[in-house]
């Protein structure tokens, strides 16, 4: 029998507070794998966990969930991967059969967020055997360990612009510069739709998002947003207006930016507790679509691994710093500044 290593692993007491603490990894049970975490993404969403917790979860939790790694250990039954194989997962999956699951809403199953795999930022990494049967991959040679690791937040960008379905013809407009933002102005070039206008503030993130190919920058700290979005498309606005900014600033101003029947994904998850105000005559007379996506399906997932195998989208830009586990919380105070789209974390 082959002894567990000790690990060690992020764990997060409170808001702004955590611990890097060893701990010993369990043994994979039936169907499940344990693998050496090779890198872990930051993430927006680990950025706002740090920041105010998460309804979801209670503390003291491990976070971090993009991931990618070596399998070291594998539990009973499982056939489709070995010690030693580079692997590559998304850290939820659905289960099935619940109502959702049987309507193709995999997306919202009961069990997707309970079961979610936490604690990426960590040595070692217990994957339980629903993520393992359905979303768990072998990582192709060629595809680094880092760009391996999107495959979590690409899939996500992946089932928002499949509900929202850009076409060719459509001037589509980002609200917000920050890694899931770029990501979005990436697979939209990669559609090929008209044109990309992307809005957000920070010179680096405007930068980011012109170097991205982003046909339009805007910076929404001197400009007004909503007047550089009536202009376009020959002074109707944007066909599809996205928002990724989390923010409830963000969602007003999205609806304010499309045209006369045009779409909004809102795509950015606010804070608890907040609202919007509709103005019901534009909904209805302008005949607006709203559209919420949240995460994603296993046919999204599988999509965005063909994307990131094929390596044409250019999507691993937008990690640009990596750092050490022990130096997380360096990696932290980037992501408050802004220094940072996403940034590897090596163990």
């Amino acid at each position: 029998m082959t002894q567990t290593p000790s690990s060690r692993q992020a764990v997060l007491i409170e808001p702004r507070h955590f611990e890097l603490r060893e701990m010993t990894p369990p043994r994979p049970g039936p169907g499940e794998v344990l693998i050496r975490v090779k890198c872990a993404l930051s993430c927006g969403t680990d950025l706002k966990f740090y920041r105010r917790g998460h309804p979801l979860f209670s503390f003291p939790t491990p976070f971090g969930h993009e991931f990618s790694g070596v399998v070291v250990e594998t539990g009973a039954g499982v056939e489709n991967f070995k010690p030693g194989d580079e692997l590559m997962a998304a850290p939820t999956a659905p289960c099935g059969k619940c109502f959702f699951c049987a309507r193709g809403q995999e997306n919202l199953c009961v069990q997707v967020i309970d079961t979610m795999v936490m604690g990426a930022y960590a040595d070692l990494l217990l994957l339980p055997a629903h993520v393992v049967a359905r979303n768990a991959f072998r990582k192709p040679p060629g595809l680094p360990f880092d760009e391996a690791a999107l495959l979590e937040p690409l899939a996500c960008v992946v089932h928002a612009q499949a509900v929202a379905l850009p076409r060719k013809v459509e001037t589509c407009m980002v609200l917000g510069a920050g890694a899931f933002g770029l990501m979005h102005a990436i697979l939209l070039k990669a559609a090929g739709v008209a044109r990309v206008v992307v809005a957000g503030r920070g010179d680096s993130r405007l930068r980011w998002a012109a170097d991205m190919g982003a046909d339009l920058v805007i910076d929404a700290r001197h400009e007004d947003v909503a007047s550089k979005a009536t202009a376009l498309n020959g002074g109707y606005g944007p066909d599809l207006v996205i928002e990724a900014t989390g923010q409830v600033s963000g969602w007003e101003s999205a609806l304010r930016c499309v045209r006369r029947g045009g779409r909004v994904v809102f795509f950015g998850g606010c804070a608890a507790g907040t609202s919007v105000q509709l103005d019901t005559r534009r909904m209805h007379y302008d005949s607006l679509t709203l559209l919420a996506p949240f995460h994603f399906r296993p046919a999204d997932v599988i999509r965005a691994r063909q994307l990131l195998a094929e390596r044409n989208l250019g999507v691993g830009r937008i990690i640009n710093e990596h750092r050490r586990l022990s130096e997380l919380p360096q990696v932290f105070d980037m992501l408050e500044r802004g220094d940072v789209l996403k940034c590897a974390i090596i163990p």
